[in-house]
């Protein structure tokens, strides 16, 4: 398997070439998209290879994390799929891992019979608060060369680009 800086170098070079038959090409956006696109899958990879001994998936435990932080421990599923970026089949097949392991329940809402509510269980909380401290040192690793000014910078800069996309996407008149 390739590492991380191999595939960039690989990349580089096909993106080059291809700068050289299609002028105009956003060759320097393109090259940051890529490089987005490749540290996120490999960060998610590599969490997945984590999670795999435990059954569970990097949206698993993403699911499962956004149940815990939420507001008494409660969400719905469409609530999930948004913050998530989940489709509701996916999301249904999230929840029926995370019930299976006992880190959620699945129940009618009190408040209204027609929605469903999922939430955390103590031992849902216990595997949170077991797992997450083992993640601490690949989470600074992967940002160690980076200052704390720079950090801030990325961070704010993510964030703009965020809201370009939001606005390109709610502006797209396809269906």
């Amino acid at each position: 398997m390739s590492s991380l800086q191999e595939c960039i170098t690989h990349m580089d070079a096909g993106i080059t070439r291809v700068s050289e038959t299609m002028p105009g090409l956003p060759v320097r956006e393109v090259v940051l998209l890529r490089l987005l696109l490749m540290t996120s899958s490999s960060v998610v990879a590599h969490i997945d290879q984590l999670l795999k001994p435990y059954g569970m998936s990097d949206s698993d435990f993403r699911t499962l994390m956004m149940i815990y932080s939420a507001p008494d421990g409660r969400a719905s599923p469409s609530e999930l799929c948004d913050a998530a970026q989940q489709g509701a089949t996916n999301m249904t097949r999230i929840a029926n891992v995370l019930v299976k392991l006992g880190f959620i329940t699945r129940a009618a809402s009190a408040e209204d019979r027609r929605r469903i509510e999922l939430s955390i269980t103590p031992a849902g909380k216990r595997f949170a608060r077991k797992l997450l401290p083992t993640l601490y040192p690949r989470v600074h690793g992967a940002f160690a060369s980076l200052s704390a000014g720079e950090k801030k910078t990325l961070d704010h800069l993510l964030r703009r680009v965020a809201a370009n996309i939001d606005n390109l996407t709610a502006s797209d008149p396809r269906p």
